[in-house]
């Protein structure tokens, strides 16, 4: 186990603790990177597959769908038989299903394969904090959250310019065959190192008293709010990251190309604020107190790009002033939940409260969408500066719980 003392001393510790957050991370990036790698190819999938935007759409919903019924049960089989061979399973089944739809000829083996890609994707969250809640020292677990997260965020970063650079040298059909045989690859080399994220299980407590326990474990307060903190935090993330072009366009009347550097800016600041992010969560407790003045930033910085019609340049500030926290706020999150997870029940709980991504994917975008079809496009960021005013207001009922419960 990472926290027992061995006479290896410290600095193979820490060697072990960096092989720990870079094979799991290493995953996460690919997840994040199958989830963005059909969007670039949209163009090309509608025409060589006869098929409208509309059901290719249908497709990415298929994925987010999957995810959300599997990965709350999958945390329990983490919990109760370890996340090692269910990782393995997990990254070796989404990279086949992302590769194999570069085989396939129809719509209905497309959205076939979406629903075992979103299986696959289900391991993630529950396997990942499993073994880095087991496996690394909880002197670097800031920094273990911090740099996950930053896989995840990487993975996104690098599936357009990757899979349309590859598409355009070799066609989509071999892109997607080589991105599905690099996550195989990785599925392979997680099957030889399988000992360094091997997570000792306890014995099995009987099934129906363990059953009842956890249940009541996440209908208890603490993991409804986590819920919910997650959902408000998937909403107003992704208020930035889908509706941010269309409206600069339509407010500051800017071109296509202009309107698409304030996001990247956000993009870029949110993942340079997610490594600060696990410096400072390794330095204090305060992890609420961290995530509150967060979104404290983000609120403020969205009323202010609602309101103001400022110069670009300061524009550009204003999105890299609602990055880094953006970003910086992950690892606090992380250790927030962990800190009212009890011992063994690390993939059940992030298992759970994870699924609130999926929730706010499904909900927000056309609450966002029906602003802007309505001639405001301005109501964009006041409603990201509400949803991030609700998380600061979980964050703080969460802080509540937590101190209530000693």
């Amino acid at each position: 186990m990472a926290r027992s003392s061995t006479a290896v001393g410290r600095l193979s510790g820490e060697r072990r603790d960096l092989r720990v957050i870079a094979l799991v991370s290493v995953g996460h990036f690919f997840s994040h990177f199958y989830i963005l790698v059909l969007p670039p190819l949209f163009p090309v999938l509608a025409r060589d597959l006869s098929v409208g935007y509309g059901k290719l759409g249908l497709a990415l919903a298929v994925l987010n769908i999957t995810t959300a019924v599997f990965q709350a049960p999958i945390g329990f089989l983490v919990d109760r038989y370890g996340p090692t061979t269910i990782l393995i399973a997990g990254q070796a089944l989404f990279a086949a299903a992302i590769g194999a739809i570069g085989l396939v000829e129809g719509y209905a083996a497309v959205l076939m394969l979406m629903a075992l890609a979103g299986l696959g994707n289900a391991v993630y969250h529950p396997a990942d904090y499993a073994i880095l809640a087991s496996r690394v020292s909880d002197s670097r677990m800031g920094r273990a959250f911090s740099v996950h997260t930053f896989g995840g965020y990487l993975g996104f970063a690098a599936a357009p310019a990757v899979i349309v650079g590859l598409a355009a040298w070799l066609g989509w059909r071999p892109a997607l065959l080589l991105a599905g045989g690099a996550g195989l690859l990785l599925a392979a080399i997680m099957l030889v190192m399988r000992e360094l994220i091997t997570v000792e299980q306890r014995q099995p407590r009987p099934h129906r008293r363990s059953v009842g326990r956890d249940l009541r474990l996440l209908a208890s307060a603490p993991m409804l709010l986590a819920l919910l903190f997650f959902t408000l935090l998937a909403a107003t993330q992704g208020g930035f990251n889908a509706f941010t072009v269309v409206f600069l366009e339509q407010v500051y009347g800017l071109s296509l190309v202009a309107a698409n550097m304030p996001l990247t800016v956000f993009l870029v600041t949110s993942t340079l604020g997610v490594l600060i992010g696990g410096w400072v969560a390794d330095r204090t407790r305060r992890h609420a107190l961290v995530a509150g003045l967060c979104f404290l930033a983000i609120t403020l910085a969205a009323v202010l790009i609602a309101e103001t019609r400022l110069p670009f340049p300061l524009v550009l500030l204003l999105f890299a002033a609602a990055g880094i926290p953006a970003g910086l706020v992950a690892p606090a999150r992380d250790m927030l939940l962990k800190a009212v997870t009890p011992p063994g029940a690390t993939g059940k709980v992030f298992g759970f409260v994870t699924t609130g991504y999926n929730i706010g994917g499904f909900l927000a975008p056309p609450a966002f969408g029906m602003l802007v079809d309505r001639g405001a496009p301005e109501l964009v960021f006041w409603l990201i500066a509400g949803l991030s005013s609700a998380t600061l207001l979980a964050v703080a009922a969460t802080a509540r719980q937590r101190a209530s419960r000693g």
